[in-house]
């Protein structure tokens, strides 16, 4: 999971500092006024979140399946404890 919040970050750091430069250079608007730090962070987001929906598929689906079998062993003890105590 750390592998996939760690790679996600790096893409949005990728974007940022590439549309960063794009505004630096005037290829993409400034925002108005104070706004440009708040410009080019809504577009990482914007233009980084497609990205990693694509290229992080194979990453999100172990870091999924990791989950999932956390879930299932916390599952497994809850209902091994559940039965315990109907013994007694």
């Amino acid at each position: 999971m750390l592998r996939y919040s760690l790679m996600r970050f790096g893409i949005f750091a990728g974007c940022f500092f590439a549309l960063w430069g794009l505004v630096y250079v005037g290829a993409l608007p400034r925002g108005l006024g104070d706004s440009n730090l708040l410009w080019v962070l809504v577009l990482a987001i914007v233009v980084s979140a497609p990205l990693s929906f694509v290229l992080l598929r194979k990453v999100r689906e172990e870091a999924s399946a990791e989950v999932v079998a956390k879930v299932d062993r916390a599952k497994d003890r809850l209902a091994s404890n559940r039965s315990q105590e109907d013994m007694l």
